[in-house]
């Protein structure tokens, strides 16, 4: 393990920097400035959630000029829009010039043009919630009404987020054409299926963003509620499911590599591509389980449909556990356990991207909890499903960001981490970790007492049951001021290995295959076949209920502001 650490955070001359990197400077550029992006929206959306977590825990008030709500959509927006997309985009482009041979130009300047147009509509969009003309928190339900320049802000980060995936299928298609009959390179096939399931996902919510466009102007007199908020969790929960199957990317890429070993499969990695493509956005029904809008059956078929979205999970954990074990033992673990003490944690990137994983067992579990009525109906408005939010996508999604970037941001500014850097990175994850286990696990249990969620500090009249919350919400202020310190480090740390890390060779792992390995079928690469399964499986989900709702609409509501 110490030879390992060694290799990689050794020194290289300053002259011959150039020598060793991969990537397209070109394009490295263009990744870093998403990276940046992505990150500084990090720190940003960081203090706007402890400060969100003290007020909710009545350590603190926030003035009236920039509310609790306004506090809470903007969070939403930087982390869940904004540092997730841009990483995304970053990520993706920098997996396609590394295993395609380089970006080519149109792709590159499509890249670019994404970048504006998501900066521009997230400037748009929290402008006006700054201006107190938009507190209406992530999900955007009507009847509560923004101003419409808060949704041509979202329909510019829509335009941005599919000129980018789109720019990605151009680079990939040429390739193809240029290497008939050869299998797209793995990284490349999730970076494809990443784009597919977003640009899809994306299609409903952007309907809806486009109908309470002339709403909030005035220009019609009401909207369709049940329909808007069905349209909005087709993308609210696949959204969730991109973010985590970019992940799931770099643990079936990179992570065998950062461990010293190999892919256990590269066909059940491709497997696991083509179901979390075709099985994604009919899961987002269960937000909507407990809605009285739909019938029973319709609910019944939609649990099956959300739980079938935990089957490429499980190929996921048991590829990962036997690469860990495969490895360990290649390093001479012995006994039932032996191979995982041979796991290199004193490894920043292998760290982040082990817990990211350990962490999805409880938060899948979470998940599954979720898509039961019975359950559903306890905790469906409590900070229980915060509490799942923050370890799904505050752990599992996080981390797995930072582990890619502790190795993806120095390979593509030609610099290394340093053996004192990766200490600095183990004890941030450190703190990460300790942070959400504070505030996610206080977010659970008090949510099972009752505590409701999207709402700011009340002692509901001096109710004995409000007060019963209030020890379990100064853990969660605990956990808060924790994670707002990592998020600090973290920060530091990227810029740090972005500007001033010293010059040399960081490796961009791809795993290799097994020297035995079975070849990939070719029926892997038939995307035609995978996006017309993927269009009937929505279909099965969706054309039922959409077409009631169209045509059996309950009576429109007029726009309201509630603040």
């Amino acid at each position: 393990m110490a030879k390992v650490l060694d290799e990689h955070f050794v020194q290289r001359p300053k002259k011959y920097a150039k020598e060793f990197i991969a990537t397209n400077p070109n394009d490295a550029k263009l990744s870093l400035t998403f990276f940046s992006v992505s990150f500084i929206a990090l720190l940003v959306g960081g203090v706007l959630g402890l400060l969100q977590g003290l007020e909710r825990a009545g350590l603190l008030s926030m003035p009236s000029w920039f509310d609790y709500y306004q506090t809470l959509t903007t969070h939403g927006i930087l982390l869940i829009l904004v540092f997730t997309g841009t990483f995304l985009v970053g990520y993706v482009y920098a997996g396609l010039s590394h295993t395609l041979g380089g970006l080519i130009p149109i792709t590159r300047k499509m890249g670019w043009t994404a970048l504006i147009l998501m900066l521009f509509g997230t400037v748009l969009t929290a402008s006006q919630v700054i201006i107190g003309e938009a507190s209406v928190l992530y999900t955007f339900y009507p009847p509560m009404a923004a101003s419409p320049w808060f949704y041509i802000g979202l329909v510019l980060v829509v335009l941005g987020v599919w000129t980018a995936a789109f720019g990605a299928f151009i680079n990939v298609a040429n390739w193809r054409k240029k290497h008939r009959g050869q299998h797209l390179p793995l990284l490349a096939f999730f970076g494809t299926g990443i784009f597919v399931l977003l640009f899809t996902g994306t299609l409903g919510v952007t309907y809806e963003v486009l109908t309470l466009i002339p709403w909030a102007f005035g220009w019609t007199d009401s909207v369709n509620v049940l329909l808007s908020r069905t349209l909005f969790w087709s993308f609210g929960h696949t959204l969730v499911n991109v973010w985590y199957f970019t992940a799931v990317s770099a643990w079936y890429v990179a992570f065998p590599k950062i461990i010293g070993g190999r892919t256990f499969s590269d066909t059940l990695a491709r497997v696991v591509v083509v179901l979390i493509v075709i099985l994604n956005v009919p899961g987002g029904f269960h937000h909507q389980i407990i809605d009285p809008g739909f019938g029973e059956g319709l609910k019944y078929m939609h649990v099956f449909m959300s739980l079938s979205i935990a089957f490429p999970s499980l190929l996921t954990a048991f590829a990962m556990f036997a690469i860990m074990e495969r490895t360990g033992r290649k390093k001479g673990g012995k006994g039932l356990f032996g191979w995982f003490k041979k796991l290199p944690w004193k490894d920043a990137r292998f760290l982040a991207l082990f817990l990211a994983m350990a962490t999805f067992i409880p938060a899948g579990a979470g998940g599954i909890a979720q898509t039961n009525f019975q359950l559903n109906q306890v905790v469906h408005n409590t900070l229980w499903v915060t509490g799942h939010f923050h370890i799904t996508v505050g752990v599992t999604v996080a981390l797995s960001f930072f582990g890619i970037a502790y190795w993806l941001v120095p390979h593509l500014s030609k610099r290394i981490m340093t053996p004192k850097m990766n200490k600095l990175a183990i004890w941030q994850i450190i703190l990460w970790m300790v942070g959400m286990f504070f505030m996610s696990g206080a977010m659970h249990t008090v949510g099972l007492f009752g505590a409701p969620r999207r709402t700011s500090f009340s002692t509901y009249f001096d109710s004995a049951t409000a007060a019963s919350w209030n020890p379990y919400l100064f853990l969660l202020a605990i956990g808060g001021t924790l994670l707002i310190i990592s998020v600090i480090l973290v920060v530091y740390i990227i810029f740090h290995l972005m500007l001033k890390a010293p010059v040399g060779k960081t490796e961009f792992p791809i795993a290799e295959e097994e020297d035995d390995a079975a070849p990939t079928p070719k029926w892997t690469e038939r995307w035609g076949l995978w996006v017309v399964l993927m269009i009937a499986v929505i279909s099965m989900g969706y054309v039922i209920p959409l077409v009631d709702v169209i045509m059996n609409a309950p009576p429109g509501s007029p726009p309201f502001k509630t603040w």
